[in-house]
């Protein structure tokens, strides 16, 4: 569990309920079910219907992802990949054959594999690195997905205002009302503008991080196993590694 996102929408919401309650206003002024109904999914529905029906369960895999994944373990990565060099610069890279059927990163097994099979540099470069364009364009479903939403819930929620004050109208006739009314119209506004300010675009953005930081890792990896089959010493592919990692070098060109 990343606790960064959980705790910062929790954090943003306890910074709601003591204004209110400093104020002299009760928390459950705001919790009224028909603007919160409208809100969340009106929200949902126009979002999804900018999209297609089948993004819609990539888009669930995707927000259990921005609250339960962790940045990568790249420094882990590094201290794996220097071994692998290590190994196949004493040894020849097809004793890395062992170590490609046992890594547990689908990406860097398919990289081992291919660099055993003897396949060319350039071709290993192209497939790996159309796999990581791949990903950062999947990615950005998840991402587009929650601006949207941030888009679409302040103005969702002034619809909701809107209903609600011409309920207010409706009952003029009853002055003893309006007041409570009035109030209650303008619980949709809040929850268009605090959903989309407090849920919706900073799971965009944590999405949008998350995204970058995988992207960055496989990388890394990527510029490992380039090194590694060029037969480049492990000190030289640490540092490599490292400078990817802290991002002042560029991918190595495979050509």
């Amino acid at each position: 569990m990343e606790l960064a996102t959980i705790g910062g929408i929790v954090l943003v919401f306890v910074a709601v309920i003591v204004s209110l309650i400093m104020e002299g206003a009760s928390p459950t002024s705001i919790i009224l079910i028909p603007p919160i109904i409208l809100v969340f999914l009106g929200s949902i529905g126009a979002a999804v219907a900018g999209g297609f029906l089948s993004d819609v369960s990539s888009i669930l895999k995707q927000t259990v992802k921005a609250f339960t994944t962790s940045a990568p373990k790249s420094a882990d990565a590094v201290t794996e990949l220097i071994g692998l060099a290590d190994i196949a610069r004493r040894e020849g890279l097809l004793a890395l054959e062992e170590k490609a059927r046992s890594a547990e990163d689908p990406f860097l097994r398919e990289g081992l594999e291919m660099t055993v099979d003897g396949t060319d540099a350039d071709e290993i470069y192209d497939v790996l690195a159309a796999r990581i364009k791949t990903r950062k364009k999947a990615d950005q479903l998840g991402i587009k997905f929650f601006a949207d939403m941030g888009g679409y819930a302040p103005t969702i929620g002034i619809i909701g205002t809107v209903i609600g004050l011409i309920h207010v109208l409706s009952n003029l006739d009853a002055p003893e009302e309006l007041g409570h009314l009035i109030a209650g119209a303008f619980v949709a506004t809040l929850w268009g503008v605090m959903t989309a300010n407090v849920m919706w675009l900073p799971l965009s953005s944590k999405l949008k991080r998350i995204s970058e930081a995988e992207a960055l890792h496989l990388e890394m990896v990527l510029e490992g196993i380039m090194s590694i089959q060029a037969g480049t010493s492990p000190r030289v592919v640490e540092k490599r590694l490292r400078a990817v990692i802290a991002g002042d070098a560029p991918l190595q060109d495979a050509a």
